[in-house]
């Protein structure tokens, strides 16, 4: 099986885009300030597939677009279990670190920013999340999406084990 044939996509009518952050680069030369954009954009579905991408140009919105376009290419699987993460998890890259934890049905997505657009966009409704160290939006979605990566999936746990699914979670 081709590489391409395993690549996850999202169809076109499911597509949920986030902009997580905009920021204007400037590059002084001899001729004088050259202004740049680079954006970090979040793409999911809200079922389960999530992707992040930075896109740079000479103007705001191509930036976006090319962002949108590179997180299309570099999707990951996330494990929902009823509307929220299956454990607690950590992840950090760079100067940030993130926790997160499951939630109980009704309690929302608490977390900050760069966080919330991911969430949102892979489709988790219930979460307790906190960012520590760098608060530099393209680290901590990196940290977040290393975090979400490693999550397991239950019912592929309690398949292994040979088990139910609660007893994945009560033994």
């Amino acid at each position: 099986m081709k590489e391409e044939d395993r690549r996850l996509t999202i169809p076109e009518t499911d597509r949920v885009e986030r902009l997580v952050g905009v920021q204007r680069v400037t590059k002084v030369t001899k001729g004088g300030r050259t202004f740049s954009f680079s954006a970090i954009v979040v793409v999911g579905d809200g079922k389960g597939i999530v992707g992040y991408g930075l896109g740079k140009a000479k103007e705001a919105t191509v930036a976006i677009q090319k962002g949108a376009e590179d997180a299309k290419k570099h999707l990951i699987r996330v494990p929902v279990l009823k509307g929220t993460i299956p454990h607690t998890q950590e992840g950090h890259y760079s100067g940030s670190l993130v926790f997160m934890k499951p939630a109980s049905p009704g309690t929302g997505v608490i977390a900050g920013g760069a966080m919330r657009a991911v969430f949102e966009s892979v489709g988790i409704k219930n979460v307790l999340a906190k960012s520590k160290g760098s608060s530099n939006p393209h680290s901590v979605v990196k940290a977040t999406f290393a975090a979400l990566s490693q999550m397991k999936d239950p019912y592929k746990i309690a398949q292994l084990r040979g088990i139910s699914l609660n007893n994945v979670f009560n033994g």
